[in-house]
């Protein structure tokens, strides 16, 4: 009986360190599980919008047209000879 009684309160103890104690408790371990996951996620689209300025600037730099599309649309340049018209919506009467 006093066997079975300090074998429960080892394997007690045992789950109580396991779950508390030590440098990183069970919690603690989960909780930099979960960080780590969200720094691999951040990374993850850290690096799919790397690739992509990266594409943005080889067609920049090699590209003729899309050096041209980018001049026209963000800074409205023309070639000699163009007419630009601009559509605005009206303003709300009331």
């Amino acid at each position: 009986m006093i066997r079975r009684l300090t074998l429960a309160a080892l394997v007690l103890l045992a789950l109580h360190l396991l779950a508390f104690g030590g440098e990183y408790s069970w919690f603690d371990l989960r909780t930099v599980r979960s960080a780590a996951k969200e720094e691999e996620r951040k990374l993850t689209d850290s690096q799919g919008r790397l690739d992509s300025l990266s594409l943005l600037r080889d067609s920049l730099e090699y590209d003729p047209a899309a050096l041209e599309r980018v001049a026209r649309e963000r800074y409205g340049l023309l070639r000699p000879g163009e007419v630009l018209y601009r559509f605005v919506e009206p303003r709300d009467s009331s």
